[in-house]
């Protein structure tokens, strides 16, 4: 589109629906709407609302709060109720309100009546975090006001710990409203929005993340290596700033968190490994930080998946571009800066087989977890992966029909993502040795090979990217799940 937006079509249409409700009057006098939105950060849930809200017709107020002071954000809101299409704005107390209680009441005296209105408060967490009462000042003016009102009320938020407690039992807005959770773009999205294969596609997604940001500098036809070098001449191009904006927001003065962090990122995956690449922390320190991570949504924390309980976890970072910004971007940033983006897309360039490797198999446990009906043995459930402390064995993938203990081991696998190299006769006979040494499985547990560049062994189930981009073809996406360790 002109104004470079993409995609969000199914987004669009969800929002457009709650609309229609409100517009018909929803019964028994509560036309309202609430709609509870959450994302990571830099996903473009504020544009994908923004750009409805405009799409609609209708007026409306974007709020966003800055996470300043109770007293700043009340004067923010109000003057964006000030500055917003509502035909009565002006209608607003003159005063600064002194409570959320008085700020929304207001708000409410100058929405319509006889027709529908957006509004929109952007950055809830932080009103939450400023204020206790600000979710039980929601709560009554929903059910006094809002509700009664043609008016569609959308609460975004980034930190998805906390905008999934909102909906929860014992919350004041609990069961007030729709959830929806907006994701990155998918590998098929992405493949349709570049003109990528799909092999090309996955790439794509290990290094933008499916971020929209990201991904309006990508144009149609340019090649991987086009894009990060074109990325690389710019020391503010959204591939190098994005991701140390966001961890800012997140993590302004946990300084641990960052460390440990950026361990992981390079590439330790175990509790001791990863205490000692961030200096050394104290064991309770790290395991603080490890759980704000995990709360986060930022890091994952795996265990092996067989029919035996074990309590090796391995710490991956899940979000792709975060990923990859922490192994090769985070410290090459000053040589961007400096004019040297060659010797960055040269490292890159290096460490891509080996780095890729790994980082892709989660997202191919991912759409084995989506086409388990259609690729994977009946009743598998949950896929992940399996090691033990000396990693012999490690196994790609496991099928089961439930985690994180199993009672039967479905499918083992193994992921081979290197061009020009199929999966062949060694690498069959280094499965069939660590299947034997899978907690769960036997001679008759079937044999997958992921493979980017085909497999040459009969009697293996041969699966590439055509097939693993097909789990988000044309299906919605999934809830939040696990992949198993990287």
């Amino acid at each position: 589109m002109a104004n470079g937006f993409i995609g969000r079509q199914a987004e669009l249409a969800r929002l457009g629906e709650l609309l229609d409700l409100v517009r018909s009057g929803g019964g028994l006098g509560r036309p309202g709407r609430a709609l509870i939105m959450r994302g990571r950060r830099r996903v473009g849930k504020s544009r994908l609302v923004e750009e409805f809200a405009e799409r609609s017709g209708v007026p409306y107020l974007f709020y966003t709060a800055e996470g300043l002071s109770n007293g700043d954000d009340l004067r923010s809101f109000a003057q964006a109720v000030e500055e917003s299409t509502l035909p009565d704005a002006g209608g607003f107390t003159s005063e600064t309100p002194a409570r959320w209680t008085d700020a929304l009441n207001s708000l409410a005296d100058v929405l319509p009546e006889d027709s529908p209105s957006i509004v929109v408060i952007d950055e809830m967490p932080y009103l939450i975090a400023q204020d206790p009462g600000f979710e039980g000042a929601l709560q009554r003016a929903f059910d006094r006001r809002f509700s009664r009102l043609p008016v569609l009320l959308v609460l975004i938020g980034s930190d998805l710990s906390v905008m999934e407690r909102v909906d929860t039992y014992g919350r004041p807005f609990y069961q007030r409203g729709t959830e929806m959770v907006v994701p990155p773009f998918n590998p098929a999205e992405i493949a349709e929005r570049t003109g990528l294969g799909a092999a090309e596609a996955f790439d794509a997604f290990l290094v933008t993340g499916g971020l929209p940001l990201v991904l309006e500098r990508w144009e149609p036809g340019t090649s991987l290596w086009e894009f990060v070098e074109a990325s690389l001449r710019h020391p503010t191009s959204p591939l190098l700033v994005s991701a140390e904006r966001s961890l800012s927001a997140e993590f302004p003065a946990e300084a641990h968190a960052r460390q440990v962090l950026r361990a992981i990122g390079s590439g330790e995956r175990t509790f001791v490994l990863i205490g000692r690449a961030a200096g050394e922390l104290a064991p309770t320190s790290l395991k603080r930080s490890l759980e704000i991570l995990a709360e986060r949504r930022i890091v994952k924390a795996d265990t092996p998946l067989s029919t035996r309980a074990s309590r090796e976890t391995r710490y991956r970072i899940e979000d792709p571009y975060l990923r990859f910004w922490l192994f090769f971007l985070a410290g090459a940033i000053s040589k961007v800066e400096r004019g040297r983006g060659d010797l960055v897309l040269k490292a890159i360039r290096q460490g891509w087989t080996s780095w890729r490797g790994r980082a892709i198999e989660p997202v191919v446990r991912e759409a084995l977890w989506r086409l388990a009906p259609d690729l994977l043995p009946a009743g598998t459930d949950a896929v992940g992966g399996y090691w033990t402390r000396s990693n012999n064995p490690e196994i790609d993938i496991v099928g089961a029909d439930r985690e994180p203990v199993a009672k039967r081991v479905t499918a083992v696998g193994s992921v081979k993502w290197l061009e020009n190299k199929p999966f062949g006769p060694r690498d069959y006979a280094a499965l069939f040795a660590h299947r034997a040494q899978l907690p769960g499985a036997d001679d008759d547990s079937p044999l997958l090979a992921v493979a980017r560049s085909g497999c040459e062994v009969p009697g293996v189930t041969a699966i590439g990217p055509e097939d693993l981009i097909e789990a988000w073809r044309h299906r919605p996406q999934s809830r939040a799940r696990g992949a198993g360790a990287q």
